[in-house]
């Protein structure tokens, strides 16, 4: 008889090591799988980073009196990208949507500058790229979502504060990038 117990405690603890490696290595694929959506949106949100200079010398003699906003870009832009972590970068991105969004707002009471070719250029440029920034971020926090739900949720939680899992942050709109935009080039 005791052979009986001896041998349903060694299913049970094989079974509970074969489900504390397969939610391991789920753990770490979604890991993985964020990992690489940030580095798909990462691509777009540096070839923004590098139009914002272009765009900002196109439109610095028309909006003089909009110089705190272009001073705070120049400031962002500034920083060493390559140098931030995910959440630094996420931060200063969703910063500069809201100022690009003001600047080419602002934009559309300067007929000259909305006649420049070399800002109708950059701003096409930027409304492509921005487009880019918007599906990689709805990847981005999908591929988020699952993971925070498996580091959230139990027993899974167990094996992710063991090994140091965390939840990840989302890349959301601000109110101001969710409202309707009206751009008339």
């Amino acid at each position: 008889m005791i052979w009986v117990f001896i041998a349903i405690d060694g299913v049970l603890l094989l079974l509970l090591i074969i489900l504390f490696i397969v939610t391991y290595n789920k753990l770490v694929a979604l890991s993985k799988k964020v990992d690489e959506a940030f580095s798909t949106m990462d691509i777009y949100l540096t070839k923004r980073w590098e139009l914002i200079p272009k765009l900002v010398d196109a439109v610095k003699g028309y909006m003089a009196h909009e110089q705190r906003t272009l001073e705070e870009i120049a400031t962002l832009r500034g920083q060493s990208y390559d140098g931030m972590d995910h959440s630094a970068k996420i931060r200063t991105n969703t910063v500069l949507s809201n100022d690009l969004y003001h600047v080419v707002t602002v934009a559309e009471q300067y007929p000259d500058l909305k006649a420049s070719e070399n800002f109708l250029s950059l701003s096409r440029s930027l409304y492509q790229i921005e487009d880019e920034i918007a599906q990689a971020r709805k990847y981005y926090n999908g591929t988020v979502r699952m993971l925070n739900t498996k580091v959230e949720s139990f027993p899974s939680m167990v094996v992710a504060k063991i090994f140091g899992f965390r939840s990840r942050e989302m890349y959301e709109a601000k109110e101001i990038q969710r409202g309707d935009v009206k751009v008339d080039i």
